[in-house]
């Protein structure tokens, strides 16, 4: 089980958006403070990504920006410029945007744009950890499928051909995974890997926890655990927890019950069978536990979600 595919599917809601816009300086633009996490690429000329909190971080060509936590923050073409604030509506499209008037010549800059949904209520430790800012620099040679997947997604956004609505969504699910590989590889690089960049590293924990994704319904000890990963339980006790950042155990009944979540949302299953795919044999056991985790039963987190 790729542990990183799957937490991205359980947290991503929704469909992903993305645009490419034409820029003529001066020009500012503030995002406002959502649910959204959402990245910016420059394509041609440079920008400041101005965060909710912390300095401006200059951009040039190729730099790949990742905000996880949907803090507002403000993209500008030269610090200290005006900025216009916008919002993205439930449709996909962005309120407060100017108008691209066309000019002569060249623009300025030319940047990519995207938005993801997350549930932030089952905000997962490995995005959670991220963070502010992830800034990706061009750099030649470095994260090559990245930007292969930027050059296409830029493509598609440019020309709009048959298929394009289908190919720039599984774009941007594969170029967020990317950027997260890519992040996690540059920590790992400069011996900078701590909580999840570190954990995705560890043989042992990686182990373990492709074992859990793979068999969440499995009734797992400790002691299999660690075993899968070829450390004794102490060992494994200890080396997991200080890397994911809870118990085997705790983080397994998180993972069911965020599975089970996802389950109600998207499929047609009964309780009973969600109950036997998550490890409980009783209905009233499974109900019991997902209330103690959402606060509310399981049929009505369901009408809810509909």
């Amino acid at each position: 089980m790729d542990v990183l595919s799957d937490v991205v599917a359980a947290m991503r809601i929704g469909r992903p958006h993305s645009s490419r816009r034409y820029k003529y300086a001066p020009w500012g633009l503030r995002f406002a403070a959502a649910d959204e996490a959402g990245f910016h690429v420059v394509l041609r000329g440079s920008a400041w990504l101005v965060p909710h909190d912390g300095e401006p971080v200059a951009l040039a060509p190729g730099d790949v920006v990742f905000l996880a936590h949907g803090l507002g923050h403000s993209l500008v073409s030269a610090p200290g410029v005006t900025t216009q604030e916008i919002r993205l509506l439930p449709d996909g499209t962005w309120s407060g945007v100017p108008p691209e008037e066309p000019r002569e010549g060249c623009p300025d800059t030319v940047t990519l744009c995207g938005t993801y949904r997350l549930d932030r209520d089952r905000a997962h430790r490995l995005l959670a950890e991220l963070p502010e800012v992830v800034h990706l620099p061009a750099r030649v040679g470095s994260h090559r499928s990245l930007r292969a997947a930027v050059e296409l997604l830029g493509m598609e956004l440019e020309e709009q051909r048959p298929g394009t609505d289908a190919i720039v969504t599984s774009l941007l699910d594969t170029l967020l995974l990317y950027i997260l590989r890519a992040w996690w590889e540059s920590e790992r690089a400069a011996g900078r890997a701590r909580g999840w960049a570190a954990a995705l590293g560890d043989p042992a924990v990686a182990a373990a926890l492709r074992a859990i994704h793979g068999e969440p319904a499995r009734a797992w000890t400790v002691a299999e655990l660690g075993a899968v990963g070829g450390l004794s339980r102490a060992a494994f006790a200890r080396r997991f927890a200080a890397l994911v950042g809870e118990p085997p155990l705790a983080y397994l009944t998180w993972w069911r019950m965020t599975t089970a979540g996802r389950l109600l949302r998207h499929d047609d299953l009964s309780l009973r069978e969600i109950a036997g795919r998550v490890g409980y044999t009783s209905e009233f056991a499974f109900a019991k536990a997902f209330k103690r985790e959402y606060g509310v039963a399981p049929g009505r987190y369901r009408r809810d979600a509909a």
